[in-house]
């Protein structure tokens, strides 16, 4: 499949794809089990605007609290970059619990699982389900464009969230073309 473009999730794909995956789906027969851990690590991507290298590379040490607040201290794979933003408490107590629930150790990496292993059931939900071009990667795309849209079409603060280097990147990242840009303008006229 040459140039498949990887798109954002919508919400219903979303909340779809994760359903599936954690309750488990059957195929020609074929029973695919549910998989919560491969679940979590997706809901992980879609809410911290993680790459999925570094949501693999988390430990819940990875996750140090400040004050009444948590936050990310992690270099991201591959930028090399510092990432500290806020953790909402919500998330540091999913992967808590996560944690706890699997006997997974403060300072042992949560996730013990390939990246590919992940796109290969991803593959097999989004085939389950009819959906094309979506990858690992789309949930970052879902996370980018959620942040975009429900905070007034703020393009600095999505910028900032997924540590591009300007504006511009952040635009063709989540979709926002010239074309559209150019239309906004257009429809926004209100000459008196």
């Amino acid at each position: 499949m040459p140039n498949k473009k990887t798109v954002a999730l919508t919400e219903e794909q979303y909340k779809s794809i994760i359903k599936i995956i954690k309750e488990g789906f059957t195929v020609d027969g074929k029973i695919f089990k549910m998989n919560n851990r491969i679940a979590t690590i997706l809901v992980l991507e879609a809410n911290l605007g993680l790459r999925i290298g570094d949501v693999l590379a988390l430990t819940l040490n990875s996750i140090i609290r400040d004050g009444y607040r948590y936050r990310l201290n992690i270099i991201e794979d591959k930028t090399d970059k510092r990432r500290t933003f806020t953790v909402p408490v919500d998330i540091y107590n999913y992967i808590k619990m996560y944690c706890l629930e699997n006997s997974i150790r403060s300072s042992v990496i949560i996730f013990d699982i390939t990246e590919r292993a992940i796109q290969k059931q991803l593959k097999l939900a989004c085939d389950y389900l009819g959906y094309e071009n979506i990858s690992t990667h789309s949930f970052r795309k879902y996370f980018a464009t959620q942040i975009y849209v429900n905070n007034n079409y703020n393009i600095a603060l999505v910028r900032q969230l997924l540590q591009h280097s300007n504006t511009s990147i952040t635009q063709k990242y989540i979709g926002i073309s010239t074309q559209e840009v150019e239309n906004a303008l257009l429809n926004h006229i209100k000459l008196l």
